[in-house]
């Protein structure tokens, strides 16, 4: 099927049996940081919402019948996205249009390309298309209608914009905002009233869940080739709510998530609460090990090690709230009550199909369910079991089959395993890694939060569980069969593009650095991105075949990491013709002062850098450059200046380390290696550094007037 592509003003009929779908916010970002949220309005003939209840949107993530839901972040390789979905058949018959907006917290729309909305059916092909172009300053936008003809329903692409934000927009259409002003604290600081605590209510032992979900963005690099468009994929965190339990005798009917009307609604984003594990300080001495809730004692063949490590993980997702809708919203589910069940039997033909896992989340009148298959240590996931699910999925009315194993997906939204498309008609298809599980349970703990010390505790012992050998869940750890042979045909100088052992090497190479992006991104708490052009992005063989021809032609498999707030972009090259790991970053040097001052500036955030740190210094207007080493020119800042005037323009820090070279291991292996190297680099070099930033325009001396004094007043006043 093929989208329908609208103008602005256009509508066009959905197919009638597109009664469930997702609504899509996309974009690309900017050179701005600009956080985009979608919401939906609840229509009635007279184009208003009947009630507060009616604005969906992140602090309101459910419409009251449930037919309308807030999913948050979601991510394709090459954009951010945020999702709503739909579910017409429940839409009472009073509601004839659900408008979907969308609004930005700081920014404009302006300052963001590539703003779409697409209309998708449940297995994700798209139905509807509008790209929405001209945007300037506006904070709010409304990108079209889903609204009733006859006995049907059509989309409507409008574009219209509000520069007055969600609140403004909201208002617009009959909803009561009440966002209480902002007071000034003694200390002269801006201080905004506390949010209300949004709340969950549930019955006892149920969990439940955050609110919206982040996985992917895009923002653009300088690239070194000015016909470039570079591409950033990232893993980004999930907000969360707090939960409160009630007790089962208490519990009749979990109401939906809406403030009071007689308040009006909170459109301001509530604040995270952040918790730490509990540490143990009772023990005798070192040697005392701390008790495992999870225990690895006893774990034998495969088969109990992947039975183990499943129900601790579906366990936890249910009991920690944060990390079971970090996971899920992972994988598409909308964000509501998680429960989890273990080796279900499902009926097939004349046997019985058993997946690992069933996942269900309720919200509202609504159920999403995901069959789970499972596979720990080598184990590899096979075809025949990934269709047979599918099969199961399609014949139950459920929404998604989900895998898990050590192998991990290249980027997000591929998967391992090559799949009948027809299979996918009508249920998604996931794949998780563990690495991915784990860090997102080490992201959870470390920066995003729990709200409770029983669960920070239960958290702690699952990551505790994972990062064990026996568990069965470990990382990217192995580049393969063909990494040997390919790695001595490199040093021989005989590698041929022909040798279809080199694919596998690339993209091992791939996972690898996904791998690290991850690993960053929960040891820094931050969305650390793997930067791509734009082209291979969305193209596994393209990505794939560039990959091949640059270690043909250079001998070296290289990558580009992102992470906000850094001075600058961290490059990584594994050259395997010298066996050295290089990573690099450039750093904009600041624009004003002498040259020399410019280097001392450098030289001064390198105090603690490694003494082989090789810095090399750019300068504007000429190809002349100047590069040595820290050790030499602590105490000579004049070495790295160039023989001409020139200015200083930015500054190259490298660091060259022994590369691994065997497939797999600790000692003397490749992944490691390159795993070491970046981190170190990153915290001796890129993490001291401090992006340098102009000082603010100054006045001339003289410019500023003294205030009148009391003559100067009256003389004034007798000239009047």
């Amino acid at each position: 099927m093929v989208a329908v592509e609208l103008s602005k003003g256009q509508n066009a009929p959905l197919p009638p049996d597109a009664l469930r779908v997702r609504v899509v916010v996309t974009w690309d970002q900017g050179d701005e940081d600009v956080d985009v949220d979608a919401s939906a309005l609840l229509l009635d003939g007279a184009g208003r919402v009947r009630s507060d209840a009616d604005f969906v949107f992140y602090n309101q993530p459910v419409s009251p019948d449930g037919a309308v839901q807030y999913l948050g972040r979601g991510s394709t390789d090459t954009g951010s996205q945020e999702s709503l979905a739909l579910d017409l058949e429940s839409l009472p018959q009073d509601v004839v249009a659900v408008a979907v907006t969308a609004s930005v917290g700081a920014g404009t729309f302006g300052a963001l390309g590539g703003l779409r909305l697409l209309v998708l059916d449940p297995a994700g092909t798209p139905l509807a298309s509008f790209a929405v172009d001209g945007a300037v300053g506006e904070t709010a936008l409304l990108f079209g209608e889903i609204y009733r003809r006859a006995d049907g329903w059509k989309v409507r692409a409008v574009g219209q914009g509000w520069s007055s934000g969600l609140a403004g927009l909201a208002q617009d259409f009959g909803v009561t905002v009440d966002d209480a002003s902002e007071t000034v604290d003694s200390t002269g600081q801006e201080e905004q009233n506390p949010l209300p605590e949004i709340t969950v209510t549930e019955a006892s032992g149920t969990p439940g869940e955050t609110e919206g979900d982040e996985l992917v963005d895009v923002v653009e690099l300088e690239s070194e080739r000015a016909d470039e468009t570079l591409a950033v994929v990232i893993d980004l965190p999930v907000p969360q709510v707090t939960v409160v339990e009630q007790s089962t005798e208490e519990a009749v009917a979990p109401p939906p998530v809406v403030p009071s009307s007689a308040r009006g609604v909170r459109t301001r984003k509530q604040p995270v609460v952040r918790a730490t594990a509990p540490a143990l300080r009772l023990a005798g001495d070192e040697s005392w090990n701390a008790a495992r809730l999870f225990s690895i004692s006893g774990v034998g063949n495969a088969e109990e090690q992947e039975k183990r490590a499943t129900s601790a993980l579906l366990a936890t997702m249910m009991a920690v709230r944060p990390l079971g809708r970090g996971i899920t919203a992972r994988v598409g589910a909308p964000a509501g009550t998680i429960e989890t069940y273990l080796e279900v039997p499902f009926p097939r033909g004349e046997g019985v199909v058993i997946p690992d896992g069933v996942i269900r989340i309720a919200r509202g009148a609504r159920m999403w369910t995901a069959l789970l298959e499972t596979k720990t240590g080598s184990g590899q996931l096979r075809r025949d079991q990934v269709e047979s699910y599918l099969d199961v999925a399609r014949q139950q009315g459920y929404d998604a089959v989900v895998t898990l194993s050590n192998e991990i997906a290249p980027a997000a939204g591929e998967h391992p395993v090559t799949v009948d498309r027809r299979k996918l008609a009508k249920v998604a298809l996931f794949h998780l890694s563990w690495a991915e599980v784990l860090h997102e349970a080490q992201m959870v703990l470390a920066h995003r939060g729990v709200d409770d010390q029983l669960q920070a505790w239960l958290l702690h012992e699952f990551v505790r569980y994972l990062q064990h050998p026996r568990s069965g869940a470990a990382g990217f750890d192995d580049m393969g069969s063909s990494w040997v042979p390919v790695r001595e045909s490199v040093a021989a100088g005989t590698l041929r593009a022909g040798d279809r052992k080199v694919p596998a090497v690339v993209d091992a190479w791939i996972r690898l650095v996904r791998q690290l992006s991850l690993r960053l991104t929960a040891e820094l708490g931050v969305n650390v991105a793997h930067v791509l052009p734009r082209k291979l992005a969305t193209d596994p063989v393209g990505r794939t075949r560039a990959g091949v021809e640059a270690l043909v032609q250079t001998g070296c498999l290289t990558a580009t990491l992102k992470v906000p707030g850094a001075a600058g972009p961290l490059s990584v090259a594994a050259d395997l013709r010298t066996g050295q790991v290089r990573v690099s970053t450039k750093v904009p040097a600041p624009q004003e002062g002498t040259a020399q001052r410019r280097i001392t500036w450098l030289l001064r955030q390198l105090k603690d850098a490694p003494d082989d740190l090789l810095i090399d210094v750019s300068f504007s207007g000429t190809s002349e450059s100047t590069c040595e080493q820290l050790r030499d020119v602590r105490d000579k800042p004049a070495a790295l200046l160039a023989s001409s005037r020139a200015d200083v323009a930015s500054f190259t820090l490298t660091r060259t380390l022994p590369l691994g070279t065997k497939r797999s291991g600790l000692r003397g292996a490749f992944i490691p290696s390159v795993v070491h190297a970046v981190e170190g680099f990153y915290g001796d070099v890129v993490q001291p550094l401090r992006p340098w930033v102009a000082r603010a325009p100054q006045l001339p001396e003289g410019a500023v007037s003294a205030e009148p004094d009391a003559s100067d007043e009256a003389e004034a006043d007798a000239v009047g």
